[in-house]
């Protein structure tokens, strides 16, 4: 595969788009009050309010402009198609390599407060995903998670590194993964901290307290939280005219998973709908990833990956030395014995004591910790 024109980018969203994004939000034009009196048919019609307007009247894109282009971005023309990463070369002689990997409704942002202290230990790159942010998007099919695993890896040797870790979470999770099963030639261990698979059949006879309590988050998942990944999995093009042409309902679409998926004060096992997304993440750090949605375009092509690769999101056995950090919210947490099954070399496991999906977004501290105790078993 490959990589070609690495330039410097530097991101500056036009003032129209941002005078735009106002104008828009301040014509929406707002459905009924749900008939409930939670989240369980959706974020809530006085929230989206709130949000809407604190997004209209106070929201300052350019802050989080401002502190992204604090970093060295750039792009390359991998596989023919404009890929956005960040590129911090650590200053200490003894650094790694290291490709951190986003996913859905994710984004480089999600990594920002782990930059500094992970750049003590490792050289650092943070790409978007094809179709996601900054990142080109494809004009024709192809674009699924082995297709990225092979791009990161060719990156990753474009930029002097022929030995690396890969770490991921959500589709990152699925990257990464990949990453450790088809190019363990260059790939020297992987973190995830979405550990992904299926619990063997073998092994469903005779259950542990944990592993009912995965079961019945996974089972809430799957009966009350999936329909967005139904939607983008087989028609990505239909629900991406709605949510580019609406910023309230882009809000709306992401909004409601930072509600369910981050640790906000759900009950064990997912099936409380309580909690407040505000008690995980700020109303500008989830407007922030909502606007590089919104300023990007990004609902389609983003969705697209679900087309390409939602039906074989946890496939493939991974033999690479694996680190894997469960976190409590986590949508999908698989027992060691479970997970064994697909990752055969397990270094490091940890159950984290606080967060949920967006683990370096709502932990930081915790985040990096995990990496550096996984990453510390395993050489180069």
């Amino acid at each position: 595969m490959n990589v070609e024109h690495i330039r410097p980018f530097r991101v500056e969203v036009p003032q129209d788009a941002l005078d735009d994004l106002r104008d828009r939000l301040a014509r929406t034009r707002w459905p009924e009050k749900e008939t409930v009196d939670d989240w369980d048919q959706g974020i809530p019609l006085a929230y989206a309010r709130e949000l809407a307007t604190y997004w209209r009247d106070e929201y300052d894109w350019r802050r989080i402009e401002a502190r992204l282009n604090t970093w060295p971005n750039f792009l390359a023309a991998v596989d023919g198609l404009d890929i956005h990463f960040l590129h911090i070369r650590s200053d200490n002689p003894a650094a790694r390599p290291l490709v951190l990997t986003h996913g859905w409704p994710g984004s480089v942002l999600e990594f920002l407060d782990v930059i500094e202290p992970l750049s003590a230990d490792y050289h650092l790159v943070i790409p978007s995903l094809p179709g996601f942010g900054f990142s080109g998007k494809p004009v024709r099919p192809g674009w699924d998670v082995e297709h990225i695993a092979a791009a990161w890896d060719a990156l990753m040797r474009a930029l002097g590194y022929d030995r690396y870790f890969a770490q991921g979470g959500d589709w990152g999770s699925a990257v990464t993964s990949a990453i450790g099963m088809h190019h363990a030639g260059h790939c020297a261990g992987i973190h995830v901290n979405m550990v992904t698979g299926a619990p063997p059949p073998d092994l469903m006879n005779d259950l542990s307290d944990e592993e009912k309590l995965y079961l019945a988050r996974f089972g809430w998942y799957q009966s009350k939280d999936n329909g967005y990944s139904t939607q983008q999995a087989t028609r990505p093009q239909t629900i991406g005219y709605a949510l580019t042409d609406s910023p309230a309902g882009q809000m709306a679409w992401i909004a409601e998973k930072f509600h369910g998926w981050t640790d906000c004060g759900h009950q064990p096992g997912g099936q409380s709908i309580g909690g407040h997304p505000e008690q995980a993440v700020s109303k500008d750090a989830m407007l922030d990833t909502i606007s590089l949605y919104w300023l990007t375009a990004s609902a389609a092509s983003s969705a697209r990956l679900y087309w390409h690769s939602f039906r074989r999101f946890a496939a493939g056995e991974i033999d690479v030395p694996t680190g894997c950090s469960l976190f409590p919210n986590e949508i999908m947490r698989l027992s060691r014995r479970w997970a064994e099954r697909r990752y055969r070399n397990i270094v490091y496991w940890n159950e984290a004591a606080r967060g949920g999906h967006f683990a370096a977004w709502e932990q930081p501290d915790l985040f990096v910790a995990e990496v550096r105790a996984a990453f510390a078993q395993m050489d180069l």
